[in-house]
């Protein structure tokens, strides 16, 4: 998976407020909805616990579908945040961006994905540090739209 990086979090921007409905909307089959506005919801504060060190990035490639991550999609990564095992991560290997999930195989620690076309990257014998971690994706599900 290739990565686009598209900028920093702006941490001067004033808030922008977007209605949070109340009540929870469910998946499956209908209910009534709770009719009112809980309160006004601002993205950035929801989503970004460290505005300094929070960047966007576009995926590219389709090794991290399986885990949910579909080609075009932001994602929105935390450098602050030290990566641990399990963790979908942003790593630097031999100086090119990748996003895969940060695994231990036995005693080593690899770099995966649940894309069975893809194998795992070993991080010894290449040059390798984390960048940052992955704390949200945002995905298009609308036709024509795009983020």
């Amino acid at each position: 998976m290739h990565l686009t990086v598209l900028g920093r979090v702006d941490t001067i921007a004033p808030p922008v407020g977007i209605p949070l409905v109340g009540g929870f909307v469910r998946a499956g089959f209908p209910s009534p909805a709770d009719d009112y506005i809980e309160a006004d919801l601002d993205l950035v504060a929801h989503l970004i616990q460290h505005p300094s060190a929070t960047f966007y990035l576009r995926a590219k490639g389709t090794s991290m579908i399986d885990d949910g991550i579909h080609d075009g999609d932001l994602l929105i990564v935390d450098r602050s945040l030290t990566a641990r095992r399990g963790h979908v991560v942003i790593m630097c290997v031999d100086g090119d961006l990748t996003c895969k999930r940060l695994s231990k195989i036995g005693d080593r620690y690899y770099l995966t994905t649940t894309n069975p076309n893809f194998k795992p990257i070993p991080l010894s014998g290449h040059d390798c540090h984390a960048w940052g971690v992955v704390t949200h994706n945002i995905h298009v599900l609308a036709p024509g739209f795009s983020v």
